[in-house]
């Protein structure tokens, strides 16, 4: 069987495209070694036949101090292990990855989630968008086998480095009965469920749907679910609206239990705003597929990725104007429409069937034969 190393700088809990694509290699047949970042001490046990995970205890949690070490710690462990493949998920594990592949006859793979060097983050930090674009620039040029998670990040990659990426999105599996755990009910206490589930960070359209609860929150509850740069910022938001009773924070739902909380949900959103860099304008975010798995009709904002998925299936509304009264209006038209909800949830169905990890995978093979 043939060996592979698969390396994130997170602690692996919610990474869901990692994992389906861990389930994608055990299938063909890899021995596979799963290598994140330990940052709690209980974690869920491994019970997959052939997968290791390994999760380094570092010294740094952030900053330059954290790749630098992470990247380092990786690299000696690669290569100290035989392999026949390393799959490297995003920019900052990369390198490790490329000089480990340069001291063997691995094959490197490439896996990139997002537009690394143009999310929010980095945009205003000019120096440290810099440096990770000095690294992009060296190495990707040099790739042959990489994929990414949409088309328009596949062009500026191909038009910046002259790099083929192929497109796999990140799709889920197909659920042919979603079935919610009515846990988010005790919250709502018979109010319509608003749900958002994902990365808590700038550019998300959080603040402005928060701003706009107050004109609703007898009608609605807000759920969001994840964790983030901007946690303690939308808790003291929340908490200066006299909120609440309204606006309630999950925190990280491992994966493989979020299934069963999507559901629950009256509406979903997926509102990245413009502006944020182009990491977000050519986005496709996983979450729209786990709402459309989840069958709940969604409200999302107009950027082309999440516009397209909406509009092409009919399966909810987008909007590009986010001030409070219209995001509230826009809220309770959807809710408040039967009709359109019969047709939303109808289409969903359809939509379900074609954007699921059971068709997006068979794009793998021609990178692990």
């Amino acid at each position: 069987m043939r060996k592979i190393f698969v390396s994130v700088t997170n602690d692996l809990i919610t990474d869901q495209r990692v994992f389906r694509t861990v389930d994608f290699l055990l299938e063909n047949n890899f021995i596979v070694t799963l290598v994140g970042r330990k940052l709690q001490s209980h974690y869920p046990e491994n019970k997959k036949n052939n997968l290791i995970i390994k999760r380094f205890s570092l010294l740094f949690n952030k900053g330059p101090l954290f790749y630098l070490c992470y990247n380092i710690r990786l690299f000696f462990y690669l290569v100290f292990h035989q392999k026949d493949y390393l799959l490297a998920n995003d920019l900052d594990t990369l390198l490790a990855n490329f000089l480990a592949s340069k001291l063997s006859k691995a094959v490197l793979v490439y896996d990139s989630h997002e537009l690394f060097t143009q999310v929010p983050e980095l945009i205003h930090r000019p120096k440290t968008q810099k440096k990770w674009e000095k690294i992009e620039s060296y190495i990707l040029p040099k790739l042959k086998y990489a994929y990414t998670v949409s088309q328009p990040i596949a062009d500026y990659y191909h038009k910046k480095y002259g790099t083929d990426f192929k497109v796999v999105r990140n799709l889920p599996y197909y659920q042919a009965k979603p079935s919610g755990n009515n846990l988010l009910t005790n919250f709502a206490r018979g109010r319509k469920i608003i749900l958002y589930q994902g990365a808590l960070n700038i550019g998300r359209g959080l603040e402005p749907l928060i701003d706009s609860i107050p004109l609703i929150s007898k009608q609605v509850a807000l759920i969001i679910i994840g964790s983030g740069d901007i946690d303690e910022k939308l808790k003291a938001q929340v908490k200066s609206l006299s909120l609440e009773d309204s606006v309630f924070f999950i925190g990280k739902i491992p994966f493989e239990k979020l299934a069963g909380y999507t559901p629950q949900a009256d509406l979903c959103v997926s509102l990245e705003q413009s502006g944020f860099g182009l990491s977000y304008e050519y986005s496709l975010p996983n979450k729209l597929f786990d709402y459309i798995q989840a069958e709940v009709p969604i409200l999302g904002s107009n950027l082309p990725g999440i516009k397209s998925i909406i509009e092409t299936y009919q399966i909810g509304k987008t909007t590009d104007n986010f001030s409070p009264h219209k995001l509230s209006a826009v809220i309770m038209s959807m809710l408040e429409n039967p009709t359109d909800i019969k047709e939303w949830k109808d289409n969903l169905q359809k939509a379900k069937k074609d954007l699921c990890w059971e068709n997006e995978k068979q794009i793998l093979t021609s990178f692990f034969p």
